[in-house]
């Protein structure tokens, strides 16, 4: 059986760990706080398809309880400054362990790759989720996945991994360019993510529906375009009107940072914008757009 250590309990970890569980794989959660009531009750998943109770087959609230040696790490963290995950997972990683990261944000994968020799694999997760309780997960809309390899074509492990994802109908597309696809993504993320909290909390139609507002996030879409061009990721020319369109036909959704922002807890500044920023002064590259959200984001 497949054994997967899932770091990560919030609603995207949750969810696809127990897509990964319902696919036969055995799964140890880390949970931080209240890994006894989710060992007891389990977490229940409030899906638009069908609702079920998750039961890993193993709940854990301090990775030095974990004595196994793991087939895949998959980390749903945040992706934030003060999360060490080098630090974190070099305790249970073992020579075949594959790391996968399902995250926001571009370049999030250079302290791991510059630290372990082990396979990561960069996942992109197409999804409306949200955590309402310790053990409640409301899967709202879609939920399809874009996985591969960091810097290299995708192996047969990953393509393992979508296979499982595959069986229990999560939509899993496996990718020989990543990072293009990655760029692809921040162009939604950069946009909607920051401007849905300095609109003052508006969700997805509500930005859509001011004039204004629609045009900011056009204008911060352009700007990722040239900075994926500038990376060598050549993205179709009707990008942003695809993403645009695509965002109409969900349901109307409080993006992942205005929900952390409600919650008083940190903001993925770094992953969404500070990190494109850097890329965009290294090919001197004007972004007036993406510095203003970087800016007044700042200052929360």
């Amino acid at each position: 059986m497949t054994k997967i250590l899932v770091i990560g309990a919030g609603a995207i970890g949750c969810f696809y760990a127990s897509k990964l569980w319902q696919a036969g794989a055995e799964i140890c959660l880390l949970v931080r706080k209240n890994a006894q009531e989710v060992q007891e009750k389990g977490i229940d998943i409030l899906s638009i398809n069908q609702t079920y109770c998750f039961r890993p087959q193993l709940v854990i609230d301090d990775l030095a309880k974990y004595q196994q040696q793991p087939d895949y790490i998959l980390i749903a963290t945040k992706v934030l400054p003060s999360i060490d995950l080098p630090s974190i997972i070099a305790p249970v990683l073992a020579k075949h362990t594959k790391i996968v990261l399902i995250q926001n944000g571009i370049n999030i994968e250079c302290d791991l790759a510059k630290k372990f020799q082990q396979q990561i694999i960069s996942v992109i997760a197409f999804v409306c989720v949200a955590k309402i309780s310790n053990t409640k997960i409301h899967h709202q809309d879609n939920g399809h996945l874009i996985m591969g390899n960091y810097q290299k074509k995708a192996t047969a492990d990953t393509n393992f991994l979508a296979n499982l994802f595959n069986q229990v109908n999560i939509k899993t597309k496996v990718s020989d360019n990543i990072q293009t696809d990655r760029w692809e993504k921040l162009i939604w993320n950069a946009s909607f993510n920051p401007i849905s909290v300095l609109s003052g909390g508006c969700n997805t139609k509500q930005m859509l529906d001011n004039t204004h507002c629609r045009q900011l996030i056009i204008q911060v879409m352009q700007e990722v375009f040239l900075l994926a061009k500038a990376d060598g990721c050549f993205l179709p020319e009707n990008i942003i009107a695809e993403k645009i369109a695509y965002t109409e036909k969900m349901i109307p959704y409080e993006t992942s940072m205005l929900l952390d922002f409600k919650h008083h807890r940190p903001l993925e500044i770094e992953a969404i914008l500070g990190n494109a920023l850097q890329f965009a002064k290294e090919k001197s590259i004007s972004t007036p757009y993406l510095s203003s959200l970087y800016a007044l984001l700042s200052c929360f």
